[in-house]
């Protein structure tokens, strides 16, 4: 590491910087414009207290950037809870430059962020590791991370422009409309917050019903940042399923520029309507909706005990990719709170 600073980042400066490092370990590219984005959507001041049981809660985050010589940034770090983290919990990421590993870069990031963590307080560290990167796992494991879960990255092969569906597959949709269940995108509903409301109650009641969900919903405002208006979001792209004027499924696919790809953010189906095939024709939408968009693939991710989605996504001709581990660490609980700047993305000790 000589040479090499630790430092806070500068922005807008080291938002390039801080891309080229995410994309080294993203499946879906960001870039600096994304990244300036999100840090628009923050809060300007982070606030962290106890519960009432004495855990940690609120919402605050640390980043941090290392610095080579020539001026590159050669790591990245973020460690962060946002409001609807589990009490006493904190998401942390390390990243660090292939060309620059072993240079001890990792372990100094992560010693200040978990001294950041001790001081506020938090009891446990929560982080990701893809599953074929031995040197991370190694990392991971000597900072005391143990896979707490799995899930698995599935892709669908768009760029020969057919669709991989059977006919079986395409009867479902004609089923379900003979059984009066309707399907739409956002753009063709009324516009406006009711609409986005009854949405927003969809999906928060079928967050909870994924295998390895933690935490708490978000409430409304902070879903139409985080959950649905994200990056590559447009009303046409989150279809949605209708037993008259109720949403009861939704599927919303989202579009990276950069890759000419979509990639499945979200499909859930209300409790009382599952088991009738809507999840698997929001699917085979979905797939229509990319070829018509000239979309070269559609990826997702899935808990690995996701069984009937991941039925779903086998059926329909999606090929299983790298999977990840889910990481939890234990650490000591420090003795007080503290106030800070903003939240980040949860991810994957990197060495």
């Amino acid at each position: 590491m000589i040479g090499t600073k630790i430092r806070a980042p500068r922005l807008p400066d080291d938002y390039d910087g801080m891309a080229a490092l995410w994309n080294e370990w993203l499946a879906e590219p960001t870039t600096a414009e994304g990244l300036a984005e999100e840090d628009r959507k923050m809060y300007e001041q982070g606030q962290l207290h106890r519960n009432e049981e004495g855990k940690l809660a609120g919402y605050d985050r640390l980043r941090q950037v290392a610095e080579a010589e020539d001026g590159r940034l050669v790591g990245y770090s973020t460690i962060w809870r946002a409001p609807w983290t589990p009490p006493g919990m904190v998401n942390h990421f390390v990243l660090v430059a292939a060309d620059a590993h072993g240079q001890g870069i990792g372990a100094e990031l992560t010693r200040s962020s978990r001294e950041w963590a001790r001081e506020a307080g938090a009891d446990t560290l929560l982080s990701e590791c893809w599953d074929d990167d031995e040197r991370a796992i190694a990392f991971a494991r000597r900072g005391g991370f143990e896979t707490e879960r799995r899930s698995w990255q599935s892709v669908l092969d768009l760029t020969d422009g057919q669709d991989p569906s059977q006919p079986e597959d395409r009867m479902i949709i004609e089923r379900l409309e003979e059984e009066g269940i309707a399907f739409a995108s956002l753009a063709d509903l009324p516009p406006g917050e009711e609409t986005l409301r009854r949405l927003h109650e969809l999906c928060t009641s079928t967050y909870t019903d994924i295998p390895g969900f933690l935490g708490e919903t978000m409430p409304y405002g902070e879903w139409l940042k985080w959950g649905l208006q994200v990056e590559g979001y447009a009303p046409a792209r989150v279809l949605v399923a209708m037993d008259g004027e109720r949403l009861v499924g939704i599927c919303n696919v989202i579009y990276n520029e950069d890759s000419g790809g979509m990639y499945h953010e979200y499909t859930g189906v209300a409790r009382e309507y599952r088991g009738r095939g809507i999840a698997r024709a929001l699917k085979l939408l979905s797939i229509r909706l990319a070829l018509r968009a000239g979309a070269r693939y559609l990826r997702t991710d899935n808990d690995s005990l996701n069984v009937p989605m991941l039925a779903i996504n086998r059926r329909l001709g999606y090929r299983p990719l790298r999977g990840r581990h889910r990481l939890i660490a234990t650490l000591e609980q420090g003795a007080s709170t503290r106030e800070g700047s903003g939240a980040g993305r949860t991810g994957a000790p990197t060495a």
